[in-house]
């Protein structure tokens, strides 16, 4: 899985072909979409005319709400797949737990069986906190290789990681970069990028990725899209790290999964 992805929430379906050819254009080959986001159709469009073979992309897309339990996630699984007109998926996510319907482990369970069939090579989850992973981990001996969660210098998530890494779970961040500019507008870290000589936001993808996070940034403005790909040519050294630490506020943008129910 290539740590740096393309991510398409909230990108209409008729503007994401475009979108993503400009991605894989600028030398993305990791792609992450959501049944949700209603876009499916148009990442397979744009990964159809790209050219590109398929063993050189990684594709994900996630399981919504709606579609928990045993069964519907075999049908919703199959959906998206014809919607992206792939032979396989390379990673499918419980998208989020909702606890209150408490389905969640019958949905994996039926991951369990995608991945077993190779209809898919991996399988994740997303938004699930300790108690949902722990609740997995009674059903199931299969650990989720992914849990894709809102991380941003905001939001740093510093119980959840550790968590992560100690039983061998990828962080991956959705959000990246917050909602609304006021991240990329900090003094820290704009004296940051006029330190490297990099824009704000190249500064809190590098930071990511030396955390160790898979991070998916969003754009539909090609210019930006090749910008949050250019992040491997500087280093952020320790004094650098240690002030992005200092941002936290433990301040979310999207909702807590411990409540959000929406179906």
């Amino acid at each position: 899985m290539p740590q740096l992805g393309f991510g398409v929430f909230q990108v209409p379906d008729d503007e994401t072909a475009a979108a993503v050819t400009a991605a894989l254009e600028a030398g993305y080959r990791s792609i992450d979409t959501a049944a949700v986001y209603g876009n499916e159709g148009g990442v397979g469009q744009a990964i159809r005319q790209s050219g590109i073979p398929r063993e050189e992309l990684f594709v994900t897309t996630k399981l919504w709400n709606a579609d928990q339990g045993h069964d519907e996630t075999l049908k919703a699984f199959e959906a998206s797949r014809q919607l992206l007109g792939l032979d396989y998926l390379d990673l499918y996510l419980i998208h989020w737990p909702v606890p209150e319907r408490d389905r969640y482990a019958d949905s994996w369970k039926a991951l369990e069986k995608l991945l077993a069939d190779g209809r898919v090579r991996a399988i994740g989850v997303s938004n699930f906190q300790p108690s949902h992973l722990r609740r997995l981990a009674e059903v199931s001996d299969v650990v989720p290789a992914v849990n894709q969660i809102e991380l941003h210098p905001y939001l740093q998530q510093a119980e959840l990681r550790p968590f992560h890494a100690e039983r061998g779970i990828v962080t991956e961040a959705w959000s990246p970069l917050a909602k609304g500019g006021d991240l990329l507008a900090e003094q820290t870290i704009r004296s940051l990028a006029d330190k490297h000589g990099r824009t704000p936001a190249q500064v809190v993808l590098r930071w990511h990725l030396q955390l160790g996070n898979v991070v998916i940034p969003k754009s539909v403005t090609p210019s930006r899209i090749r910008e949050n790909l250019d992040v491997f040519g500087f280093t952020l050294d320790a004094d650098d790290l240690a002030a992005l630490s200092t941002l936290d506020r433990d301040v979310r943008t999207g909702p807590h999964p411990d409540t959000f129910n929406v179906v």
